[in-house]
């Protein structure tokens, strides 16, 4: 029996992850307001009834799409966070900025659909969709927070103050995202947006660490 369970449950999630799959697709030539639900049954070869065995509409989709989108990133940008938090020192880490920027040109590089479509909806017509991706942001946010926290550097920095900096670093990281894939394909524009993000990392750094000095 529940050996039973166990290949429909495989098969529900396979269904469900070819529906992703095929929203995403589909969403590179239109905005998920425009996104009929017919079009992606019909895509992954389903009867439309199955699309709400998996969610309630195509904006709970778009939900699902930016959690796989910006989810993976939350687990890679933590343990690069932590493992080049002893450098943050030197020059707000020289490590830091580096892996930082190499850490958002991979993801660009590796999930280009799931770039464009953050970069679309970010500010699209559907709202739960524009609030799940200000609510990864802010958690992205929170998380770069928490590590400052952790580092000498915070010591004197107010909550509030901390926070706004890991905003800036988040707002960085998606403008640098949004940077790269228009200079998709053109080496020489991919490098230049990549010099550019780590120079306003470095100046970022620098009024980091003069933060204080009129405190």
């Amino acid at each position: 029996m529940s050996h039973t369970l166990g290949i429909r449950q495989a098969q529900k999630q396979k269904t469900r992850q070819a529906l992703l799959d095929a929203a995403l697709q589909l969403l590179e030539e239109q905005s998920l307001s425009s996104l009929g639900l017919r079009e992606v049954t019909r895509a992954v070869g389903v009867a439309p009834t199955a699309f709400y065995r998996h969610f309630r509409d195509t904006a709970d989709l778009g939900v699902a799409l930016v959690e796989e989108a910006l989810g993976s990133l939350h687990t890679a940008l933590t343990a690069l966070l932590s493992a080049t938090g002893d450098s943050a020192g030197e020059d707000d880490g020289e490590e830091r900025i580096a892996a930082t920027v190499d850490l958002i040109a991979a993801y660009v590089r590796t999930h280009p659909a799931h770039v464009r479509f953050i970069a679309r909806e970010k500010h699209g017509g559907v709202q739960a969709v524009r609030a799940a991706i200000g609510g990864q942001l802010a958690l992205f946010a929170q998380e770069v927070k928490d590590q400052f926290a952790r580092e000498p550097e915070a010591a004197g920095w107010a909550e509030d103050d901390l926070l706004m900096l890991a905003g800036m670093y988040v707002d960085h990281m998606v403008m640098t995202a949004s940077a790269l894939m228009e200079a998709e394909g053109d080496p020489g524009a991919t490098e230049r947006v990549a010099a550019t993000a780590r120079r306003r990392l470095r100046l970022v750094g620098l009024g980091r660490r003069h933060w204080l000095d009129e405190h």
